[in-house]
């Protein structure tokens, strides 16, 4: 079962999300406007009804590729090649961007993503884990870091149900499901002092992923599709939950976003239309992680100074311009060399039957 329609998805979702900061940043932080924004408003929004900024609308394409290729690849694979990939595609460039992040906070170019005026020593280290999102209040220093910790805590979660996954694969988002209301439900009656708020957040985003992860189990016929129908219900009925309960944080469209990009993924997933192997079409996508990483760190300050001399569409371009240079050295310096060496370390020289699901040797060979 191929994915060939994946780079089109990649493309679309790291557009949604820099759209997404762009509109969030002129809209409700300078309230000011601007062309692009007006369009996209009058047609995804109150056209089709989908979250205002299309917020959400990125990310659940990316978790629900996330759901689809990772389900594949924890069957696959052995629990440690499978998240020895992952760290390495994952890890080596985000600890750079929070490097950088925190470096142009305490050097007074950037604020920080959540309301403190600057970081310790101590959050600092925990940033470079996930940590301070874990706090209360929440510390961070790159907000779009949050998503990771959605997408770690699904690859261990793969991990710890692989015998269920290799034997009753539609258990596992089912079972997901539940746990994901369980921590809705507690965090919303359990004492102040005990709750984590961050998990709400994880259990609302999750849904998404487990979606994909039925895309993938049918496509692949590893379930039939009562049992994808039973699946599909249930992770509704969690993001209903989360909606009631306003985990959510940019209004109660979200059930309807959702079911809008699930349907953009189920028809795009495996399309072969000749968009998909477009150059632009590749790079993006290529580069996504990378663009998802810097953007924000590049975005306030650039369109801040650019703004006065170009105009708003001059700004925006030049912020485009230098987000594309920054993400293609992090994807050139850091995070292809850094997966590769990790993976030349660690595979078994018999292991050429893992090598088609490699993210930089499947990615490099497209």
């Amino acid at each position: 079962m191929e994915l060939t329609g994946a780079n089109l998805l990649r493309a679309i979702a790291v557009l949604a999300v820099v759209y997404s900061h762009i509109s969030f940043y002129l809209i409700d932080d300078l309230g000011d406007g601007w062309w692009l924004i007006d369009g996209v408003y009058a047609v995804f929004v109150e056209g089709l009804g989908l979250n205002q900024h299309l917020s959400f609308v990125g990310v659940a394409i990316f978790m629900m590729l996330t759901g689809a290729v990772i389900t594949r690849s924890a069957i696959r694979h052995s629990p440690g090649r499978f998240l020895l990939d992952r760290i390495g595609r994952l890890l080596p460039a985000f600890w750079v961007a929070i490097a950088a992040a925190i470096l142009l906070v305490r050097a007074g170019v950037n604020g920080m993503f959540s309301g403190q005026p600057g970081v310790s020593n101590g959050e600092a280290a925990l940033s470079f884990v996930l940590g301070g999102f874990f706090l209360k209040p929440e510390v961070a220093v790159l907000g779009v870091a949050w998503t990771l910790v959605v997408q770690m805590l699904f690859y261990l979660y793969c991990v710890a149900m692989r015998p269920v996954l290799r034997t009753r694969p539609v258990a596992v988002p089912l079972v997901g499901a539940a746990v994901c209301a369980l921590v809705l439900l507690y965090n919303l009656y359990a004492p102040h002092p005990y709750t984590v708020p961050m998990l709400s957040k994880v259990a609302a985003t999750l849904p998404a992923v487990f979606l994909g992860q039925l895309m993938y189990l049918w496509w692949a016929r590893l379930s039939n599709w009562r049992w994808i129908i039973v699946g599909v219900l249930a992770q509704i009925e969690v993001i209903r939950l989360a909606t009631e309960v306003r985990v959510y944080w940019a209004g109660d469209r979200y059930l309807w976003t959702i079911t809008a990009v699930t349907v953009l993924v189920v028809a795009l997933g495996r399309w072969r239309g000749s968009p998909t192997r477009w150059a632009v079409i590749r790079w993006t996508a290529t580069r996504s992680y990378a663009i998802y990483l810097v953007h924000t760190l590049i975005l306030y300050r650039v369109y801040e100074n650019a703004v006065g001399p170009l105009g708003r569409t001059g700004a925006v371009v030049v912020f485009l311009v230098v987000t594309a240079l920054v993400s293609e050295v992090l994807y050139r310096w850091v995070e292809v060399p850094a997966a590769r060496w990790l993976t030349g370390r660690t595979r078994r020289p018999d292991s050429s039957a893992e090598q088609a699901d490699d993210p930089v040797a499947t990615r490099d060979r497209a």
